[in-house]
């Protein structure tokens, strides 16, 4: 028996994005209903090669998520209680992704799908409406950063929240409630484990502060690919700079090229980053251009495999944070010792 508790009606915001990809986007969803239709009548469970559960026997509430990282805190929150998967498999660029007809089998089979909000799944409006399942927002409590810039996003809010620490105990709290209204037995449970993450995920988010402590105010500038790091870069005390704004360009104009290059030779930064679902070739460029480093890749809107680098959301922000830290402070300790050393000499 699915619960009916949450409307289906997307946000203002999300209403408000109008492209031609998504118009594109409702039509090929539309042609894909019938599928919908001719899984139901034949008793399709969720498909397995989209990793989306096994159905079979397992009698737990089914959870779907828009995509990895929203899964492992569904996962943690909801522990043995509940089946979770991601539409997106690791590795999946979230803002364009397409729904394929196995995912809105999947969702046909879904107890409640569980998505970010503030724009970032763009496609989601319609594949919700197609697929018919219930569903809810997490990110409904957070203060949105809005998009800086003069591009068609400038002035929508950034839908990055989750990888704040801070944020991450509003993602955690919605979760619990939505599992709640889904599973009220477990109540006690889903608040207990986000009790327990919310004190991992803060440790975590201390440890970054730490790690930067001490770094020149100029060089606290977090250069990448995609303007996806404004919630953590506040939480951490850095100013933002980046090519394009949302992962829907992925190219980067000569202009573009050009502001960010001229970012990071101001600030005398020692590295530059991008994110692991879109190519760093723009990246590189900046990088050669503004005599800098491109120090490493960051993970953002996807988790690795479970044999890779970020297979959990905290091993994402310390791996992320730790590649930031690292790379930043690099050479802050050499610049120390030069200038020791020239004070030394000039004693002498």
């Amino acid at each position: 028996m699915r619960l009916h508790w949450k409307t289906r009606a997307a946000p203002a915001a999300f209403r408000s994005v109008a492209s031609r990809s998504v118009a594109l986007r409702s039509v090929a969803l539309l042609l894909l209903a019938p599928l919908v239709a001719l899984a139901l009548l034949a008793g399709c469970g969720v498909d397995s090669d989209s990793g989306a559960g096994s159905g079979g026997d397992d009698e737990r509430p089914r959870v779907l998520t828009t995509f990895t990282v929203i899964a492992d805190l569904v996962r943690e929150v909801g522990g043995d209680r509940v089946e979770v998967a991601s539409i997106t498999k690791p590795g999946a660029e979230i803002h364009g992704y397409e729904p394929t007809p196995s995912d809105l089998r999947n969702a046909a089979g879904a107890d409640l799908i569980l998505w970010n909000g503030l724009d970032l799944e763009r496609w989601f409006e319609q594949f919700i409406d197609t697929a018919g399942a219930e569903n809810a927002i997490l990110t409904e409590g957070i203060e949105p950063i809005p998009i800086a810039g003069t591009s068609e996003y400038a002035g929508k809010p950034n839908p990055h929240a989750w990888m704040s620490p801070e944020n991450a105990a509003v993602y955690l709290d919605n979760i619990a409630a939505a599992l709640t209204e889904l599973d009220p037995d477990g109540a006690a449970a889903y608040e207990r484990n986000a009790a327990k993450f919310k004190r991992e995920v803060t440790v975590v988010g201390e440890r970054a502060r730490t790690a930067l402590d001490g770094l020149e105010p100029h060089r606290r500038l977090l250069v990448t690919c995609e303007g996806a790091f404004s919630y953590l870069a506040r939480d951490l005390g850095l100013r933002e700079a980046y090519i394009w704004p949302v992962n829907a360009e992925q190219e980067g104009t000569p202009g573009q090229i050009a502001a960010t290059v001229e970012a990071a030779r101001e600030s005398e930064v020692p590295a530059v980053f991008c994110e692991s679902t879109v190519s760093d070739e723009a990246m590189q460029q900046v990088a050669s251009e503004a005599g800098t480093e491109l120090a490493g890749t960051l993970y953002v809107d996807s988790l690795s495999e479970a044999d890779g680098p970020v297979p959990t959301y905290l091993e994402l922000l310390r791996h992320d944070i730790d590649t930031i830290a690292d790379a930043l402070a690099a050479d802050a300790g050499a610049a120390d010792a030069g200038a020791a050393d020239a004070g030394d000499a000039d004693g002498r």
